[in-house]
């Protein structure tokens, strides 16, 4: 007989056909753990009742590696630990085998094994470490990065818990989200404070088999810039002193200014805001050393206060215009004196007395202080020729006061003896070293007389422009004495407002020079009053001189450097500034027009009020910022100008929409993953700055399956949100978008495709929980008698399904094939002997089951002929009085009946009823008498007749009538 497999775990045998086996290992035993005995039955004896066990995997290979079954006890154990993170759930085939001959019979059954799990993994972080970057100043509660941990174990060991370990926990900067892993901000962030952080991330996996396991990641967390720190100068203010002779490309100052931020906001950028008079210094723009790049002069000049801006490299900067720089300029001994008029002449009357003031001899110094402090002396021009005493001399009649400069009379004057002097005057400074000049003076001595100069004209008329010489001529005046030898000497005796100008005697007249120079601005016109005298008489006039404007003042810009700022999307024609110079000069002089000293092509400036306007589309994203020098310069002859640098910040507008790294994303992820799985990262770019091109990543608007995922909105990381089956939806088209942060927002989207990858989380399903089939009977033994399918809404081996009689196969007359479920007869079947067989089958996707009762339902078919018993029909017919006592009714049927319950038996005589002594119902079998047969006479017959189903059969029905005392009796037999 064929074994018949059971299993013992204790003492417990199965009898019969055994219904597979499941059993669960912890994994990680040693090798050789029992996992369960598998027996057999056999009740043959002797050899053939002997058995031998042997198993291999059913679906995978590697099965066979971790188990051995002993071949006589059928004993199964573990041939090496088990792991359940590398295989969990082990299908073997089991075979008993007998030794009996000729041939050898077996039987099968199932076993499976399913892994349970033991808390043996330690959590495994998605990275090894983590490096995240974000910018300081963010809000309190921005999420920075998710943290992941996974744990190859089962659920109950795999529950992660996140925390913050110190040290190293960000100084409550940050805090992490025990469940989600999300790291967010929990105070203000600032790199100037904290530039870097470092934090110990541990996730438990809460692990009760044996206890929980955890695994800690480093976490660096860098602090970007922002630019939020302005420049700051060193020093409140700057002072230095300079000689006015220094070198020029001389450094004279250095400004420092630092800034806390780092990188190109740090950066600080230097330029004189204000103060630059006439261009004298220049400031390195990276080093802040100022150097001198034209000569000072201390006359003109004594003191520059420079205001010095400082500007970072953000965007936008940032601008610290506090730094004060005051240049003193020290004065040097440079200018030697400068007599105002050279020669001076004069003349006196012999008969003026001692003490007498006969001429002021003036110089002037452009020096200062010491410098400046002058001396006089008389000295020798030339040799004394005649006798006349000269300036030195004890008996020269001329002296000079060394402060004043006055020349007085020492000595009294005969005009008889010396009509003439010549004699010089040295002016000297009191500076280091000490400068001198001289000039020569003429004084002539006059005779007495009585006649009053006349001047040849009442009044005088003329312009002069401003910008006359010193010591130009300016008018010759005549005056004429009619006294005899007369000299007439010309004084400007009012009107001479600041000594602008000088009047000399030359050949009887009187030549004004200009002394210092003009200003229009001052003073535009002179009225001089003119004296002519012969040293006792004299005559005045009047000189009327209006100073004419000269092209004496260049423009002036009111700032050497201007910044402004203008927005990217400003139309073409904007008006960005409008910068002005002013000129003190006036008319033509001072009409000023404005020129680009570039060729810039997106600005031009209207030459006329110095406006600048775009000439073209600006783009913050091509260049960020231009500097324009601009030149004013004015309409005189020569023309005068002044340059300053206007620095045109562009603004940045949010005209750029983000842009995704990839046209189309693709990930994958199992669908058993726990929730906040990451599935695929997207990233995007935006060539906008600042909050333009800052992004936040979004669902929102899009698709996001259903909600069945979320994106991070600053990291752009998609996890899962809801549990996934892939069963219900085995691919998703979600549609994500990056949205920029400026006014109005831009943004882009993007098509991502997530294949959702199967586990085996579905038993296999039936149709329907029961099944009737319809079999012929005598089907040949072997042959397909239906086939019994299961779907699994799984795919691959996860889908694989083996197919087992589990129930009603006693005796085995069936034999269901394991892998396509074809149900295959194993004997005769006979519908006489059984009508139907209820088995229950099983489909198992392993560890998954399914059953389902199937009705066997037998089809009779026409296999066994009718049959027919002997039988015999007797009955007496009595003779009465009544006519109608023969019996008319049936008197029996012939027996005959058809094992097929399908055939239908139909009656016929073949022979020996020609007189149709009996009547015979074809469909019933059924007999009558004939009327023929109410009389005395004895009567046999011998009759055939034919049953017939689907097969013919045949009997002989003898008919005996015989006639007794008291009646008629009537035989049949057959």
């Amino acid at each position: 007989m064929r074994p018949q497999l059971g299993h013992r775990s204790g003492v417990c045998i199965a009898k019969g056909k055994a219904a597979p086996h499941q059993v669960s290992i912890p994994e990680n035993e040693p090798a050789g753990t029992a996992v369960i005995v598998l027996r057999a039955q056999d009740p043959d004896e002797g050899e053939a009742g002997r058995l031998a066990y042997s198993m291999e995997a059913l679906f995978d290979e590697r099965s066979n590696d971790y188990f051995t079954i002993d071949a006589e006890t059928g004993s199964v154990v573990t041939a090496r630990s088990l792991d359940r993170e590398t295989k969990d759930t082990h299908v073997l085939k089991v075979t008993a085998s007998d030794h009996g001959s000729p041939r050898r019979r077996s039987a099968t059954t199932y076993l499976t094994v399913t892994v349970s799990d033991t808390n043996d993994h330690e959590p495994v972080f998605e990275q090894p470490e983590y490096r995240e970057s974000i910018r300081e100043n963010l809000e309190v509660g921005y999420e920075v990065l998710t943290i992941r941990a996974t744990d190859g174990d089962a659920p109950a060991n795999a529950n992660m818990l996140y925390r913050l370990l110190e040290p190293g926990a960000g100084d409550g900067v940050f805090e992490i989200d025990p469940r989600s892993g999300v790291v967010r901000t929990r105070a203000s962030v600032d790199r100037e404070e904290v530039s870097e952080y470092h934090l110990v991330v541990e996730a438990n996996d809460q692990g009760k088999d044996p206890g929980p396991r955890s695994a800690t990641a480093m976490v660096h967390i860098t602090v970007e810039d922002e630019n939020d720190n302005y420049p700051q100068f060193s020093e409140k203010r700057y002072l230095v002193q300079v000689p006015e002779d220094a070198p020029v490309n001389s450094q004279i100052l250095q400004v420092q200014a630092t800034d806390r931020d780092r990188g190109s906001n740090a950066q600080v950028h230097y330029s004189i805001v204000s103060g630059n008079l006439k261009g004298q210094f220049y400031i390195h723009s990276f080093s802040g050393a100022i150097d001198l790049i034209n000569p000072l002069d201390y006359e003109t000049i004594r003191e520059y206060t420079l205001r010095i801006k400082a500007q970072d490299g953000g965007r936008p900067p940032l601008i610290n215009s506090s730094g004060m720089v005051s240049v003193q300029v020290v004065d040097v001994n440079d200018n030697a004196p400068i007599f105002v008029s050279t020669p001076f002449q004069a003349t006196v009357l012999e008969n003026v007395p001692l003490g007498y003031s006969v001429l002021h001899i003036q110089a002037v110094d452009a020096d200062s202080g010491e410098n400046a402090r002058l001396e006089y002396k008389l000295i020798e021009m030339a040799p004394s020729t005649g006798g006349v005493p000269v300036a030195g001399d004890s008996g020269f009649p001329f002296q000079i006061n060394n402060s004043t400069g006055w020349i007085t009379v020492a000595a009294e004057l005969d005009r008889e003896t010396v009509e003439n002097y010549h004699f010089g005057v040295e002016a000297r400074d009191h500076g280091v070293p000490v400068m001198t000049s001289s000039a020569s003076v003429s004084i002539t001595v006059l005779d007495v007389n009585d006649n009053n100069p006349t001047f040849t004209e009442k009044v005088y008329h003329l312009r002069l422009n401003e910008d006359a010489a010193v010591g130009s001529s300016v008018l010759t005046l005549t005056a004429v004495d009619r006294d005899v030898n007369s000299v007439v000497t010309y004084q400007i005796t009012s009107g001479n407002t600041r000594n602008r100008f000088a009047i000399t005697s030359q050949s009887g007249g009187g030549l004004i020079t200009l002394a210092l120079p003009l200003d229009y601005k001052q003073e535009r016109q002179y009225v001089l009053t003119v004296t002519a005298s012969d040293g006792t008489r004299f005559d005045t006039v009047q000189v009327f001189i209006n100073v004419t404007d000269a092209n004496t003042h260049r423009p002036v810009f009111q700032s050497s450097h201007y910044t402004v700022s203008v927005s990217e999307d400003k139309p073409i024609g904007t008006s960005i500034v409008t910068i002005s110079a002013t000129d003190e000069d006036t008319g033509e002089n001072a009409r000023i027009t404005y020129i680009l000293d570039d060729n810039i092509p997106q600005f031009r400036i209207d030459p006329d009020t110095g406006t600048i306007t775009t000439l073209m589309e600006l783009d913050y994203e091509d260049q960020a910022s231009y500097t324009l020098a601009i030149t004013a310069h004015d309409n005189g002859i020569p023309q005068k100008s002044d340059t300053t640098y206007v620095e045109i910040l562009i603004l940045d507008a949010n005209d750029n929409a983000p842009r995704f790294l990839r046209d189309r994303y693709q990930g994958s992820v199992f669908e058993d993953v726990p929730l906040s799985t990451s599935v695929l990262q997207l990233s995007a770019t935006d060539r906008d700055s600042g909050l333009n091109g800052r992004l936040l990543y979004t669902f929102q608007g899009g698709d996001d399956g259903d909600g069945d995922f979320y994106i991070e909105p600053t990291s752009g990381v998609i996890r899962t949100l809801r549990k996934l089956d892939r069963e219900n939806v085995a691919v998703y088209s979600l549609r994500a978008f990056a949205v920029d942060r400026g006014s109005p927002p831009l943004k882009a989207s993007v098509d991502i495709q997530v294949t959702v990858l199967d586990i085996n989380d579905n038993p296999p399903v039936f149709e329907k929980d029961e099944f009737d089939i319809f079999v012929e009977e005598n089907s040949p033994v072997g042959s397909i008698v239906a086939r019994i399918s299961a779907a699994d809404p799984d795919e691959g081996t996860n889908a694989q399904i083996m197919y087992q009689i589990v129930e009603g196969n006693i005796p085995e007359v069936f034999q269901l094939d394991l892998l396509n479920g074809d149900l295959t007869a194993l004997m005769d079947l006979d519908y006489e002997s059984r009508t139907e067989y209820v088995i229950v089958v099983q489909a198992t996707s392993a560890p998954l089951v399914s059953r389902a009762t199937v009705h066997i339902r037998l089809l009779d078919q026409n296999d066994n002929p009718p049959v027919l018993q002997d039988f015999q029909i007797l009955f007496n017919n009595y003779v009465t009085n009544k006519s109608n006592s023969f019996p008319s009714g049936v008197i029996g049927k012939i027996p005959a009946h058809d094992p097929d319950v399908s055939d239908s038996l139909a009656y016929t005589f073949v022979q020996g009823n020609e007189l149709n002594l009996l009547l015979l119902d074809s469909a019933t079998g059924e007999l009558k008498l004939s009327r023929d047969l109410d009389n005395n006479r004895p009567l046999e017959a011998l009759m055939k007749v034919s049953v017939s189903g689907k097969q013919v059969f045949e009997c002989m029905i003898l008919l005996v009538h015989q006639y007794g005392g008291m009646g008629r009796n009537s035989t049949l037999a057959v």
